[in-house]
């Protein structure tokens, strides 16, 4: 369960590099301090169950997610089909934002939970497609057997399309930088809208937990792995993940965030074309 936990406090720091990019270092922890002070504040005739269960469900597939992460060749849980159930875990979250979207009976709220869902209807084809290409390359399902594939080249290097798709449907998966319309201030926050306390601060540590599993992701499938001189595999895998976790940090504030039909448009008409002909290169290469 050691690589859960790296992957907490690697969530945590990514909070931390985000306030500090935005100039105001202390901010995430000042806010974690507030929420955990704060009162609950309950709308009219919401369903606090569903609500409930799509907060806590986030970090909770997020953590999940974090089960099948190699550092090294070792991973909390050993199975061959580890990306499926990064997969599977994504859909959970899915479910996650909607239902604190829709428990809340506000209309900011439900606005917010659809969008998702829309918007995951967009990425979740190219995101696919990328996996699909990085598994095919491996002949394999197993995160540490696609990570151990790459010896001498990085599948980074020899399939950059998949690569850079899967890079955006991460951000998009955690409702990111250029995605976060489910959040986004001209719905006054979205599905976070009316989630105040404790509530909000588990619903927001699950979008950081997001958006570190997804980094943390994109080292077996394409960088590498743990491969690397001098330091260990799993020294390697860390320090990957922080680079990839650092770049989509940065993203938050240095990228516009995109109108949701134009996103979905680029999706079905540049992002699917292009990872399908990304993996039939790849299919020609290895068959």
């Amino acid at each position: 369960m050691a690589e859960v936990l790296v992957l907490g406090v690697l969530a945590v720091a990514a909070a931390a590099l985000s306030g500090a990019l935005a100039g105001r270092p202390a901010e995430p922890f000042q806010e974690v301090a507030r929420l955990l002070t704060t009162q609950r504040r309950v709308t009219a005739r919401s369903d606090v169950l569903l609500t409930r269960i799509g907060v806590v469900s986030l970090p909770v597939a997020a953590a999940l997610a974090a089960l099948v992460v190699p550092f090294g060749e070792r991973a909390a849980v050993a199975t061959r089909v580890g990306v499926v159930w990064f997969n599977a875990m994504e859909v959970v979250a899915w479910g996650s934002v909607w239902l604190a979207g829709w428990g809340v009976n506000s209309a900011f709220g439900l606005v917010g939970g659809y969008r998702f869902i829309a918007q995951g209807l967009a990425y979740e084809l190219p995101h696919m497609f990328a996996l699909i290409t990085a598994a095919l390359a491996a002949h394999s399902l197993d995160l540490r057997v696609i990570g151990g594939a790459q010896d001498g080249l990085w599948f980074a290097v020899w399939m950059p399309v998949a690569f850079a798709v899967y890079l955006v449907s991460a951000a998009a998966m955690a409702f990111w930088g250029p995605f976060d319309h489910p959040v986004g201030g001209d719905v006054a926050g979205g599905v976070l809208a009316e989630l105040s306390g404790p509530d909000r601060l588990v619903f927001l540590a699950g979008r950081y937990g997001l958006l570190t599993v997804a980094s943390a992701v994109a080292v077996p499938l394409f960088l590498g792995g743990g491969a690397g001189p001098l330091l260990p595999g799993w020294a390697w895998s860390l320090v990957k993940t922080c680079a990839v976790l650092t770049l989509l940090v940065w993203t938050r504030r240095r990228v516009p965030v995109l109108r949701m039909d134009r996103a979905m448009t680029v999706a079905w008409t540049v992002l699917i074309p292009a990872t399908v002909l990304q993996m039939l290169v790849v299919a020609i290469v290895v068959v």
